[in-house]
């Protein structure tokens, strides 16, 4: 049983998408400086990042705020 969710924007959008947009819109460092995490200011990857963010929420939660907020949160 598949469930519709229209108002949520990031439903069908994969983490490993929300990453690489995030990274290719504000840059690595940019990324880094506006949510503090290791994976996006040493060395970082979207593989070493994926890895990181499936194991934490606090930190996924953020980075999907932070998507939410650029490509679907404009006056």
């Amino acid at each position: 049983m598949t469930i519709e969710q229209p108002k949520n924007p990031l439903h069908g959008v994969t983490l490993e998408q929300v990453v690489t947009e995030l990274a290719d819109h504000y840059g690595w460092e940019t990324l880094g400086y506006r949510i503090s995490i290791n994976c996006f200011v040493n060395d970082p990857s979207v593989k070493s990042s994926l890895k990181f963010l499936r194991k934490t929420q606090w930190a996924r939660d953020k980075v999907e705020r932070l998507y939410v907020s650029t490509f679907f949160e404009r006056i």
